[in-house]
């Protein structure tokens, strides 16, 4: 935690104490030595985007989004799942340096009802931040996790606790942001709805919901959302629109969009490693090229070279897997190479494209699930074609708002849609209609949430995997068509994957009282998680 604090003090400019030279006043007009909220917000929620980069980028090798390309070696624990308590050192360091920023505005903001709606934000932000720690940690420090040089050994609370909590932060912050009155607007500070609090008091909504679904499926925790879905306010409604993050991305190294630079190309044009080191798998690719599912307009605008020489393969062959595409990474759909690639729709937009941290999509198949179980009122269908619909346009959508195909033509996404269904018609798991169970129905709900987080967010299509079982595979096969599990797997379990991470080793060697002992990556559950 000594490392945390220090890390966040040079990140956000921002010292907790200040002190004097015995000579006499010593104060460097040019070093901060605080910061108001307007000043730290923008910095945490252009962290937050790189923070759910990492969990989605190190997520997306476990449910099948992306598998080893040719030609590359050093692979380890990413095929094997052999994980240490060195592998996610870095996540978990990052993800409590993040949430000290969300900490730092929510105490700065808590007595001025002026900066009200900087307070929610903050409440909504390290929500956010935690519910992706627990769903791949478990237990973590929470009541006294963000208190710094104050209690560097803080205890672990119960997941399910961090969890209840969570959600009544949800409540509080979607309060404030539909009630106070007399508060500042969040003005340039506000990188992500450009101060719209109504768009905020629907992503906290729609986070809450991601949330309460999760503890609907334990029974730990079940009567909790019960009686919190009994209560939701949703005439706040929920996202309709995609939840982006754009501080000013420039094309300078550093500066670019993070899925761009990471998976692309930094600004000399010079193609990433591991845009190059990674290919989509046979088994994603299963629901665009006919195999599981016909998806002809969501493919092209998804893969370069699809379904004609887009590189695919199966986590853990080291010797037939192809290599990446010799001058662009398989998720760039647009023209030109190196510092001239032009911006386009697709997944990789452009350099200076804003970041998805929630997806319109995702928020309507939430919807769609919420309904069926009947955990609240609404038309499961209409929300589930919502959720296609949504992913069409996020998808077809390039960077100045323009609705346009892979060649730069104007894309009309109701004929998208229609080819769609009409490219599978007798497929409940895009024609929900045919659907003949609650089961079958949950399963097209979850599928169609896979395909629309395909290398946007493996970390929440991983959760849903892990909670309901789909996108459905067929445990212990090595058809790559059948499964994404690694054919070099150690895993015991049945579907030969990993279920968690193990806690970071800087934990056991600076809070070794409090961190968690015996966790095994292939049997320690998260508390939401099926068997």
């Amino acid at each position: 935690m000594k490392n945390i604090l220090r890390i966040f003090i040079l990140a956000s400019f921002i010292s907790l104490t200040s002190c004097e030279s015995f000579l006499g006043d010593n104060v460097n007009p040019n070093s901060a030595t605080s910061a108001t909220p307007e000043l730290v917000l923008p910095n945490a929620l252009t962290n937050t985007g790189n923070l759910l980069l990492s969990y989605h980028a190190s997520a997306m090798w476990i449910n099948g989004y992306t598998v080893n390309a040719g030609g590359y070696g050093g692979w380890g624990a990413t095929v094997t799942y052999n994980m240490t308590t060195t592998s996610y050192n870095g996540l978990w360091a990052s993800t409590y340096d993040d949430l000290i920023n969300y900490q730092y505005i929510e105490e700065t903001t808590a007595e001025d009802p002026s900066l009200a709606y900087f307070n929610a934000v903050a409440k909504t932000m390290k929500a956010f931040d935690y519910a992706m720690l627990v769903d791949v940690f478990g237990d973590v420090p929470y009541s006294e996790g963000l208190k710094g040089a104050e209690n560097v050994t803080p205890a672990y609370d119960s997941q399910t606790v961090v969890y209840q909590d969570l959600v009544e932060q949800l409540t509080a912050a979607i309060d404030i942001f539909t009630t106070a009155t007399g508060a500042n607007g969040l003005g340039s500070a506000d990188v992500m709805f450009g101060g719209n609090i109504t768009r905020w008091a629907q992503f906290a909504n729609t986070l809450k919901l991601r949330m309460l679904l999760k503890m609907a499926s334990s029974s730990e925790t079940s009567s909790f959302a019960a009686t919190q879905f009994a209560a939701m306010n949703t005439s706040v409604g929920f996202l309709s629109v995609d939840a982006t993050v754009n501080p000013g991305y420039i094309a300078t190294d550093g500066k670019q969009n993070p899925l761009w630079q990471r998976y692309h190309s930094n600004a000399a044009g010079s193609l990433s490693g591991s845009g190059r080191s990674a290919i989509p798998s046979i088994f994603t690719y299963g629901f665009y090229d006919g195999t599981k599912i016909l998806d002809t307009g969501r493919g092209a605008a998804t893969y370069r070279s699809f379904n004609s020489n887009t590189p695919v393969g199966q986590l853990g062959n080291l010797v037939d897997n192809p290599a990446a595409l010799a001058s662009q990474t398989a998720w760039f759909v647009g023209s030109g190479s190196g510092a001239s690639a032009t911006a386009t729709n697709g997944l990789l937009k452009g350099r200076t494209a804003d970041f998805p941290i929630l997806l319109a999509s995702e928020s309507y198949l939430l919807q769609a699930e919420a309904y069926l179980m009947g955990y609240l009122s609404g038309d499961d269908q209409d929300a589930f074609e919502n959720g296609i619909y949504a992913s069409f346009r996020y998808l077809h959508e390039d960077m100045t708002g323009a609705i346009i195909a892979n060649n730069g033509d104007d894309y009309d996404l109701n004929d998208g849609y229609e080819l769609y269904m009409e490219e599978n018609p007798s497929n409940y798991l895009v024609n929900y209609s045919l659907a003949s169970s609650t089961e079958e129905k949950l399963e097209a709900i979850i599928t169609q949430k896979y395909v629309a987080l395909n290398f946007v967010n493996g970390h929440e299509s991983w959760a849903d995997f892990r909670r309901t079982g789909y996108p459905k595979i067929v445990n212990g096969s090595a058809d790559p068509k059948l499964s994404f599990a690694s054919i070099l797997s150690s895993s015991p379990r049945a579907d030969k994957l990993p279920i968690r991470y193990l806690y970071a080793s800087s934990e056991f060697q600076l809070n070794p009282e409090n961190v968690p002992t015996g966790i095994d990556q292939f049997s320690s559950l998260i508390f939401w998680q099926a068997q």
